[in-house]
């Protein structure tokens, strides 16, 4: 998981996301979940990221990090976990 992990990590760093459609366009596989909350598919899928964005100072916050069936059990929006 590291390699793919850096390998986001450094898409993300030379991103220039303006806007959830700047994200989209450059990582297809990424879901928009409001209007800063962006999950991205690591590892062929096997986990999720799920990140903050904050488009006009270009900083991306890493909120939650797990496997695919973790990532079921939360409410992605506010990162509780469900019953």
């Amino acid at each position: 998981m590291k390699a793919a992990l850096d390998a986001w990590y450094r898409e993300a760093h030379r991103a220039n996301w303006r806007s959830p459609a700047d994200v989209k366009r450059e990582n297809g596989a990424a879901s928009i979940v409001g209007s800063n909350r962006v999950v991205f598919n690591i590892k062929g899928n096997d986990y999720r990221l799920v990140t903050g964005i904050n488009y006009r100072r270009q900083i991306v916050f890493i909120k939650w990090i797990g496997t695919h069936r973790d990532y079921d059990k939360i409410d992605v929006r506010t990162i509780k976990h469900g019953n």
